[in-house]
């Protein structure tokens, strides 16, 4: 694998490069956005720090998202909420924050590389197109409409609402959701999954798109289906203080 490291500190930039290589991945390092948005192409995955000198890190996730497709996760001392529902929301697959441990840094990247490399599921593979009203999502072309409008969607949110249109009679738990789209089901304290239910009723405007079924887990919502109670939609997860990606106490622990 081929990364694309984008990180202005040097000591944290040479322990990440030699752990990747111990794993047999080559880096390209750059410590700045311009040269991230110049590189992107090469990269097989990427790891973001969000406190970059030339422009902000959000910003750049977002225009990385418009041009790359790349597995990335965001690697940052921000741990506030709202910064980590930002970077959940632009698109990154993942989100751990500085200090961490290195093991679990490479599992999580072993992780998301697992889940993008992972082959669709008979229904996805033939492409149908699955109608909610007026919205239309083609699992083929990785589309969604509403009213005949393009709605863009990140790709793990597309995943989300994908895995669910696919089985729209069946109710899923939040772990078999997250094992399928996260590759990790024990990954139930973390609200990542409620963050991508909730953009994708924000972007499509469909707040009956995706059901809330309390204490388990979500379905694809019906046609007709009338705008769910704020108590339906709440999000099921813990406490964001249980967020993954949280700090380590060991020796390995990196800042």
């Amino acid at each position: 694998m081929h990364a694309l490291l984008v990180e202005d500190d040097d000591r944290m930039a040479r322990a990440l490069g030699t752990a990747l290589a111990q794993r047999g991945h080559t880096t390209r390092r750059v410590g700045r956005a311009l040269d991230a948005l110049r590189l992107v192409h090469e990269a097989e995955f990427v790891l973001l720090d969000l406190g970059l000198p030339d422009l902000d890190g959000l910003d750049l996730l977002r225009r990385l998202r418009t041009v790359c497709d790349a597995p990335l996760i965001v690697v940052t001392a921000r741990c506030e909420e709202r910064d980590i529902v930002q970077g959940l929301r632009a698109g990154a697959d993942d989100y751990v924050v500085k200090p961490f441990r290195m093991a679990e840094l490479m599992a999580r990247i072993d992780t998301v590389r697992r889940r993008t490399d992972r082959p669709g599921t008979p229904a996805e593979a033939a492409g149908p197109r699955i109608a909610v009203g007026d919205v239309v999502v083609d699992l083929a072309a990785r589309t969604v409409t509403v009213a005949g409008r393009p709605v863009h969607l990140t790709r793990r949110e597309f995943d989300v609402l994908a895995h669910l249109a696919a089985r729209r009679t069946q109710v899923h738990s939040r772990e078999e959701i997250l094992d399928r789209i996260w590759g990790d089901a024990f990954l139930a304290v973390s609200r990542s999954l409620d963050v991508h239910v909730a953009g994708i009723r924000a972007k499509t405007g469909r707040s009956h798109l995706v059901r809330t079924v309390r204490g388990f887990g979500y379905q694809l919502g019906t046609e007709g289906r009338p705008a769910a109670h704020p108590a339906d939609t709440a999000a099921d997860g813990p406490d964001p203080a249980g967020r993954e990606g949280g700090p380590g106490g060991s020796q390995d622990t990196l800042a």
